[in-house]
């Protein structure tokens, strides 16, 4: 840990700080019908003719219900309508690789997996997916699964401010407005900056390049149908295969990258993401995309805030995601610039930390940051592989996964997530002090309480029980690539990543093998949609019910929402809760690890 690494954390702070309220006050401006913006002389025509090729009345508006209908019919047609295209992307044009269709299973996970904003990939992009799949199926997921996750934030801060009400917004405004006047605009310019970078955005077929040492790889033999081919017992047979070029990936790279990162959606248009050089060429693209996986989340704190006419609980929400981020930060890069103690009992120099799975370019620190910020957030996005990370290191963005993501979290679902631990710790602080408890003027009942309950709980057993289910099957034991609790903190993590919709993996895990076992792929699909449905759908009905509430008097006895003593209130529910939902398991996983690390023996 050193001073370097210290400046460029403080750096990263200020920055998101000094980006917070002015982004706020947009979304502020964006996230109201009636609100104006600079760009509205440009984009409100284009506005209006969307409502009415639509055919939606902007000034009518929903009730939780049919706003959560609408969201749930608008997820499933873009979700068909990829699978579609996916599956039959070797007929469709802007394809000049002849990748093949894609099949069944992975199309089926792909599809919900990129609705859902979790962009988990069982595949590697570069050697799957056609240009028009990138762009047309997974890009315009990138942007609408974003969207969704503000409108959902947006309804449900309306709940929280309006009173008497049964409306909460209209689903189609949010949707139209969030794209046309925050997403669409800030990816075009990104994307430019992005190519000004290095990374590239054209059509033009991969390029071809000679390697310096010709190597011999073993692969499946496949038959002329391109499946691969048994034996007599089943097991996939494999052929030697010399390796002497090297394919360079091309194609419209910075389109996706700029709304992958800033859309907190993370899949990576190459297999190795964020730490390949035409995904994240430069020291200042590194920097810009850590920034803006977090931009928007922070900036609705200030929107929140904003819209209650309580700026103080808005920074103190931000203050708490802060908190649990630098926290999360810290205990990653030490246990990374500490490295593996077995090195160093082996007299090797060690002093430069755990190097293993890390772009040299990178470093350690902005690794480490790297791994914590998209984590914190729904994004996925992975600038150094965190299989390698030592036992404590990969054990915090799994962590961070399983607290909700809500530090900061994902677009829209950072604020939702972290509204339903509010609602738990004032409900926790009203039975401390003996009365109803009360949240900006209205009391927090038995329901609230329960739905709030209900998404938490839904995480948990999604998780745990999909993670138990896996680790005591033929299936899930296949396809693990390490022994002991490291191969179940891979389980695991894939389970908490597509339930938490972030996407990232422990790259060790087989979740699509050559034999083509759908399991994992199947299981991962349902885990992406519970994470991202089983929750909203309770806390769309949290939201209607706080519209609907009286306002009551506030008195002496109310607990306040602002400042260090709910701070610390709202950090301890958060890791109580999680705490001892996924202790135990993680005592079996990178806790356990880390101690047998200590004692000599790895996995």
């Amino acid at each position: 840990m050193n001073q370097s690494g210290w400046l460029q954390l403080i750096l990263y702070v200020v920055l998101l700080v000094l980006i917070t309220k002015p982004l706020g006050l947009y979304l502020y401006q964006v996230l109201d019908v009636n609100g104006r913006t600079f760009l509205d002389p440009v984009i409100r025509p284009i506005e209006n003719i969307t409502y009415r090729f639509i055919r939606i009345d902007a000034r009518k508006e929903q009730g939780w219900i049919l706003y959560t209908a609408s969201m749930l019919l608008f997820s499933a047609v873009t979700a068909i309508f990829t699978y579609v295209l996916l599956r039959y992307q070797n007929l469709l044009p802007l394809n000049p690789q002849n990748m093949p269709a894609v099949v069944d299973h992975l199309a089926f996970n792909t599809a919900f997996s990129f609705t859902t904003n979790t962009n988990w990939q069982s595949y590697s992009g570069e050697s799957t997916m056609s240009y028009l799949s990138q762009m047309l199926a997974l890009v315009c997921h990138n942007f609408f699964s974003a969207a969704i996750g503000i409108a959902i934030a947006a309804a449900v801060v309306r709940g929280i401010v309006r009173h008497s009400s049964q409306t909460i917004g209209n689903f189609w405004v949010d949707l139209v407005r969030i794209n046309l006047y925050l997403l669409l605009p800030i990816c075009i310019i990104y994307a430019v900056f992005l190519v000004a970078q290095g990374i590239p955005q054209n059509f033009k077929p991969y390029d071809t390049a000679k390697v310096v040492e010709a190597q011999t790889v073993q692969v499946p033999k496949k038959d002329d149908a391109g499946n691969p081919v048994k034996d007599a017992k089943g097991n996939v047979i494999m052929v030697d295969q010399k390796v002497d070029t090297q394919s360079i990936v091309q194609g419209p790279i910075a389109s996706q990258i700029a709304i992958k990162m800033l859309g907190t959606n993370g899949g990576g248009y190459t297999n190795a993401n964020a730490a390949h050089p035409f995904e994240n060429p430069t020291p200042l693209s590194n920097l810009i995309q850590m920034l803006s996986i977090f931009a928007i989340p922070s900036a609705l704190t200030y929107y929140f805030g904003r819209m209650t006419k309580n700026q103080k609980h808005g920074w103190t929400v931000w203050g708490t995601m802060a908190i649990l981020f630098v926290a999360g930060t810290l205990v990653c890069w030490a246990a990374e610039s500490g490295g593996n103690p077995m090195v160093q009992h082996l007299g090797v120099d060690a002093s430069g930390g755990n190097m293993e799975g890390k772009e040299v370019r990178f470093g350690i620190f902005n690794s480490a940051l790297f791994a914590t910020i998209t984590t914190d957030a729904s994004c996925g996005a992975v600038n150094a592989m965190h299989d390698s990370f030592t036992p404590l290191g990969g054990f915090v963005p799994l962590f961070n996964i399983q607290l909700g993501e809500i530090v900061f979290g994902g677009v829209g679902s950072g604020l939702y997530g972290m509204i339903l631990f509010i609602v738990l710790a004032v409900f926790i602080a009203g039975l401390m002090v003996g009365r109803t408890p009360e949240y900006f003027g209205k009391k927090i009942e038995s329901y609230d309480v329960k739905m709030a309950s209900i998404a938490i709980l839904l995480m948990a057993f999604s998780i745990l029980g999909f993670s138990g289910w896996a680790a005591l099957t033929p299936w899930g034991q296949a396809g693990v690539n390490n022994n002991g609790p490291h191969g179940l903190s891979e389980i695991f993590y894939a389970y908490s990543s597509c339930t938490g919709n972030n996407g990232s993996a422990f790259a060790g895990l087989t979740a699509n093998p050559s034999n083509n076992d759908p399991h994992y792929d199947i299981t991962l699909a349902f885990a992406t949609l519970i994470g991202r449905y089983g929750i909203i759908i309770p806390v769309m009905a949290l939201a209607g019910s706080l519209g609907r509430k009286k306002l009551v008097a506030t008195g002496a006895g109310t607990f306040p929402v602002t400042g260090p003593l709910f701070i610390i209130l709202l950090i301890g529910t958060i890791l109580l809760v999680g705490a001892l939902t996924f202790l135990p398991a993680l005592t079996l996983t990178p806790i356990l690890e880390h101690f047998l690390m200590l004692n000599g023996k790895l996995f």
